[in-house]
């Protein structure tokens, strides 16, 4: 997959052996890394087609050298990439050349647990499995649910305001996220949000979750938990086609019925899932459903009658309702597995994210088999039905010459169907390297030039995470996409890296 230009910018000429001599002055030598030995490791996050190694890397145990890392790149105007557990999609943790990768990592502790006021106060490096697997002895657990929840991090997941099979109910990141500490990159340490149901002043919590690191690097996060079920049930639903599949979708929601989770997988999904993880998906299925309910045994009772009735109005050809835990939780592990599924089998994939109106589903996935057929490439559907969010995984493979470049334009054609379908380039991966071109697709010059005041409100040097998730209006003339927006025009070529 191609990579994108980085042109060169004077800016960022930084003195190697002055940097590290001001970091070690200001962390122990275990925190400090810079041979390319040791840096190497951290050249990409989980989209390894984008790679560099940074000058060097720091690993704070505290907020106290966070902010000592923060000043000495500010004085000595070196660039900062923050990165948690590297599982992010998008190339958000992708190393700048000239700059330093701040890890979090070490930042993995658990500070408080309240059960009466359901909060937990936890660092930015604690895993998103590991909340709920704390707090469940009282009988409370933290809602967002990402594929990678057993490594991802709290802190990755307010950078890319992550979601999961449960946020149709339960909310994305910035729902479930009451308060937290970040550092600026003049080493000073703000308090977003409360612990109450409100705070006073702008919400400028919600801008900070899903900035993708380009404001500040979060110390300490304070999440909402929420009493843990008494019964969750899943129906499984077949369809002898997509379209009755996402008419179904439609169907649940303008019944009124607000699923747990709402979750779509197709044929070729379900027969790679079912390879690895035999979750007793029917393989003769054009599509699957899964939806959750929780909730009292009467309120689950109720509303899966309710589901049932819609889904065979639907045309759904085969129900079947989980009789217990296990089968739930296996019905789950399928579509949580999907992406290694699909990994198993072919020696690529590229994971896309655009979220698009759930009355599109049926036109949009007819649109990404055309441009299946057209690009020769397999590419299997899984997605947050619920809400419109769409992953689908461009299958091939990176020995073949021109199919890694294929890829990226198959890739970026499907952004533009969800922009033409009045939906968005992202849902829960973000922007980052991967999809900056296409933000030049989505949004007027006069909305990217906004996003850039406030860019530069929180960086006035653009030193965090630079080159990331907001194009410059030259990088957009440069790539032919200037003035395009939402569709108004088509491009049936767009250019890509």
């Amino acid at each position: 997959m191609g990579k994108p230009e980085v042109l060169p910018d004077p800016q960022f000429q930084v003195d190697r052996h002055e940097l590290v001599r001001r970091l070690a002055a200001v962390l122990p030598a275990t925190s400090l890394l810079y041979s390319t030995e040791d840096t190497k490791p951290y050249e990409c996050d989980g989209l390894s087609a984008f790679r560099k190694v940074p000058l060097a890397v720091v690993l704070p145990e505290n907020e106290a050298q966070v902010q000592a890392v923060m000043r000495v790149c500010h004085e000595l105007k070196v660039p900062v990439v923050a990165r948690g557990a590297g599982t992010g999609l998008s190339g958000g943790a992708l190393p700048h050349e000239q700059g330093v990768t701040l890890g979090l990592s070490k930042m993995k502790s658990i500070l408080d647990i309240d059960p009466v006021a359901r909060t937990a106060k936890v660092q930015p490096g604690v895993r998103n499995l590991a909340i709920s697997e704390a707090t469940a002895p009282h009988g409370l657990y933290y809602a967002p649910d990402p594929s990678s929840q057993i490594a991802c991090s709290i802190g990755g997941n307010i950078a890319e305001n992550s979601g999961g099979v449960h946020c149709l109910k339960y909310g994305l990141t910035v729902h479930n996220v009451l308060k937290v500490r970040f550092v600026t990159i003049e080493g000073e340490v703000m308090e977003l949000g409360s612990e109450g149901l409100d705070s006073a002043g702008l919400d400028l919590l919600a801008l900070v979750i899903g900035s993708e690191g380009l404001l500040g690097v979060v110390t300490e996060v304070t999440v909402k938990l929420l009493p843990k079920p008494q019964l969750a049930r899943v129906v499984l639903a077949a369809f002898d086609s997509l379209e009755k599949a996402g008419q179904a979708v439609a169907n649940i929601i303008g019944a009124g019925i607000i699923p747990a989770g709402l979750e779509m997988m197709d044929k070729l999904a379900t027969q790679a899932v079912e390879q690895f993880v035999h979750a007793g998906y029917p393989l003769d299925a054009e599509a699957i459903l899964l939806c959750e309910s929780d909730g009292t045994p009467e309120e689950v009772a109720a509303e899966i009658e309710r589901m049932e009735a819609v889904m065979r109005a639907s045309g759904a050809t085969q129900i079947r309702l989980s009789k217990d835990e296990a089968e739930r939780l296996r019905f789950w592990s399928g579509r949580k597995a999907a992406f290694p599924a699909v990994g198993r089998i072919m020696p690529d994939y590229y994971c896309m994210d655009g979220t698009i109106p759930k009355r599109k589903l049926a036109e949009v996935l007819e649109g990404i088999d055309r441009l299946s057929k057209e690009f020769g490439l397999r590419c299997p559907n899984v997605f947050h039905a619920g809400d419109g969010n769409l992953h689908p995984l461009i299958m091939f493979d990176a020995n073949v010459p021109g199919q890694s470049d294929l890829a990226a334009k198959f890739g970026s054609r499907i952004l533009t169907l969800c922009i033409e379908a009045g939906g968005t380039i992202t849902g829960e991966h973000g922007v980052g390297v991967e999809k900056i071109n296409e933000m030049c697709v989505q949004f007027r010059p006069d909305e990217l030039e906004t996003f850039r005041a406030v860019k530069t409100a929180f960086d006035a040097h653009g030193l965090l995470n630079p080159g990331k998730a907001v194009p410059t209006l030259n990088r957009c003339a440069e790539f032919g996409m200037m003035h395009v927006h939402r569709g108004e025009e088509r491009f049936p070529d767009l250019p890509r890296f």
